[in-house]
């Protein structure tokens, strides 16, 4: 085991470094030519390595920069650029105030100005504008519900982006007359622009009646005025906008095939668009290495199997946790008593839920030591305490903020 878990280590460093967003940045903006008064914003997790990298590649060109990224995720100053740090998953006073910021210096944008958008995962919290008449508590609070109910993304912003003077194409029409070139790292499983951070600067691709139909379908109790502003519809069309998406799960995954076959590991990609309840995804995954360890698949050992995605969860208790910690602890059961194989499960960005964790890391003796430790894993997984029981372990995978997002990765490891 003590192989697997060297080479699980080496897979997960190298795959973080291989999705770093600065190489994609500077690819996208070496060949193209920029207004001489260019200006930048990047919002997201990813924001601060972006806009570095922007910064360095372009130099002078850019007048004014404004970045919004999250708590501990910037790494220092950056030359003639404002930095800021919010709150995320929710929004708090100063996505606000970042956000007013950045719409200033927007209405200020003249014809034959450029802004520079640098965009990823983690937006609709940090650039956030509720509109007249709404809240910050009012767009914290349904927020809330929307995270614990077991909505995926795309349900999530399509309701977060219509409570917002920012989202669904609203930030390019502020900008307007001015260009909007945008470059994005998807976190988003199928790439939609107006998904991904919920769309600022992407005409807006669904309805007032879908919003609603995720209103009824999670049962969420809403005030009148969030349902009047959920009524009215989005902007479906803009004329000043560019957009290029520079990262995604699909790179995410392909570079740990390529990684793991450096490692000696056969590989192969089963998934890329995992959309399921945490703990269901672990089930899933553990039941294919199951069979593998029972000899029952076709895949040759050592071998690496590989998931990408972004899993939900449903709130049920009041334990701490995030999704990718839960996949793995659910995924414990179903492995119990292999020999040389093990899960793993991180968000590349480094951060899982409300902890310090990027995720978590089970083999076959991971349900033995849990109930020597007097733990069952199913009463763990209905109070959503994944942390505790994964620290109780020292199971934790911990990267620290990485400066990049583009999902989650799973991975089955068999010797």
């Amino acid at each position: 085991m003590e192989k697997l878990y060297r080479d699980a280590k080496i897979l997960i460093d190298k795959v973080i470094q291989a999705n770093m967003p600065d190489l994609a940045v500077r690819n996208a903006l070496k060949n193209r030519q920029f207004s001489e008064n260019t200006y930048l914003l990047a919002v997201g997790k990813a924001a601060w390595t972006m806009a570095k990298s922007a910064g360095e590649e372009l130099g002078d060109k850019i007048k004014r920069g404004i970045v919004i990224t999250k708590y501990n995720h910037s790494l220092g100053d950056i030359q003639g650029m404002e930095i800021i740090e919010a709150g995320h998953p929710l929004p708090d006073e100063n996505s606000i105030e970042g956000t007013k910021k950045a719409v200033k210096m927007a209405e200020e944008l003249k014809e034959g100005d450029e802004l520079l958008f640098l965009l990823s995962g983690g937006g609709s919290a940090l650039f956030e504008e509720p509109l007249a008449g709404l809240t910050l508590d009012e767009i914290i609070e349904i927020n809330s519900r929307l995270l614990a109910c077991g909505a995926d993304i795309e349900e999530i912003n399509m309701i977060r982006k219509r409570l917002s003077a920012v989202k669904a194409g609203r930030f390019a029409q502020i900008c307007s007359p001015a260009k909007i070139f945008s470059v994005i790292l998807s976190d988003v499983l199928t790439d939609r622009l107006d998904t991904i951070a919920s769309g600022p600067a992407a005409p807006d691709m669904s309805t007032s009646d879908e919003a609603m139909a995720v209103i009824e379908k999670y049962k969420l109790k809403i005030s009148g005025k969030i349902k009047e502003n959920l009524k009215i519809e989005t902007p479906k069309s803009l004329d000043n906008t560019e957009t290029i998406i520079t990262g995604s799960v699909r790179t995410l995954c392909e570079s740990a095939g390529v990684i793991a076959q450096e490692l000696g590991y056969r590989a192969h990609i089963l998934c890329t668009e995992m959309n399921c309840e945490a703990r269901e995804a672990g089930r899933m995954i553990s039941s294919i290495a199951g069979q593998i360890g029972k000899g029952a698949y076709s895949f040759n050992r050592p071998c690496a199997l590989i998931f990408g995605g972004e899993t939900v969860v449903t709130l049920r208790g009041k334990g701490r946790g995030g999704r990718n910690q839960e996949l793995a602890l659910s995924a414990a059961q179903g492995i119990s008593g292999l020999g040389d194989i093990l899960i793993f499960s991180i968000g590349s960005d480094g951060t899982d839920g409300h902890t310090d964790a990027a995720g978590g890391i089970v083999d076959g003796s991971t349900f033995k030591r849990l109930k020597e430790k007097g733990l069952n894993i199913c009463e763990v997984l209905d109070n959503n305490d994944s942390y505790n029981a994964l620290a109780a372990l020292n199971a934790h995978i911990i990267t620290g903020p990485t400066g990049t997002n583009v999902n989650d990765i799973a991975v089955i490891l068999a010797g």
